[in-house]
């Protein structure tokens, strides 16, 4: 003859470090929502209430105010973190996986570079699953970056020697970056501008009329960032010695370090002088 004894929940009760972490659990809004629903479980099981109780005001199936709460009572806040689960078995193994990632590191024949869909043809798998697999590599196609090689033997040393400049300049030095932006273009509008008014945008006509280009001739404090510069027609050594010129006036007790590239306005004997 078989019995059927019905379960006692166990009691919980709580310590008030563990209230305050499960407060703040069922509150916060960065909880995950299930974390938050079992800290709920559990402060209104120390409060004394059955299981149906709580189910019936949280609004959940008995058995799992029941599952919880024997976690809790056997674990504490560890038996509040849901057992890891294995998932979904991978549909690809890892030789695929090694010969996509393999494929988009090399360039291809007939081609200058992959794309997500040459790719899926070469390798016979849906787009789809190869765009998986690179954004799991870490493998964008689309991205690309540039880098600048130097050919000059020596500039490992000229580097080295302006960026100590620039980090530990000497008493009573000052060191600007001196350069130039040319092709500025000049636009103005054919006609003035309608200003903003209620209930109507602020508007413009959409042609524009053009006054050529400006060049923007500049220096830059390296330990303040402030900017002298000039606007002129053209780039011309005269018009970077003015911007020079005005330097020197700016700051007469100072020692000027100029630190500028290899243009011919920048070199040229006046420069130099």
């Amino acid at each position: 003859m078989r019995w059927d004894v019905p379960r006692i929940a166990p009691a919980v009760v709580l310590d008030p470090e563990t209230q305050t972490a499960l407060n703040r659990w069922a509150h916060a809004p960065s909880t995950p929502q299930a974390l938050a629903v079992l800290s709920r479980i559990v402060l209104v099981t120390a409060e004394g209430r059955s299981n149906r109780q709580i189910a019936v005001e949280l609004k959940i199936p008995e058995v799992t105010v029941g599952r919880w709460r024997r976690s809790f009572a056997v674990e504490g806040l560890d038996g509040l973190r849901d057992a890891p689960r294995s998932g979904r078995p991978p549909k690809h193994d890892a030789a695929v996986w090694q010969k996509v990632q393999t494929l988009a590191c090399q360039q291809p024949e007939a081609q200058g570079r992959w794309n997500v869909r040459t790719l899926a043809r070469e390798v016979g798998l849906p787009h789809s699953t190869v765009h998986a697999i690179l954004n799991a590599s870490e493998l964008p196609l689309h991205r690309i970056r540039t880098f600048t090689f130097s050919p000059d033997p020596d500039f490992k040393a000229k580097l080295l020697d302006i960026a100590g400049l620039c980090l530990n300049p000497p008493e009573n030095a000052l060191v600007l970056c001196a350069d130039d932006k040319t092709g500025i273009q000049a636009p103005d509008r054919t006609h003035p501008l309608l200003p903003l008014r209620a209930k109507k945008l602020r508007s413009w006509t959409d042609e524009c009329v053009r006054h050529g280009t400006q060049t923007l001739i500049a220096a830059l404090e390296i330990a303040t960032g402030k900017v002298g510069a000039h606007i002129r027609n053209r780039r011309t050594s005269v018009n970077f010695l003015r911007v020079m010129n005005d330097v020197v006036r700016a700051y007469p007790d100072r020692d000027l370090h100029v630190v500028a590239d290899n243009l011919n306005i920048h070199k040229n004997e006046a420069a130099r002088r």
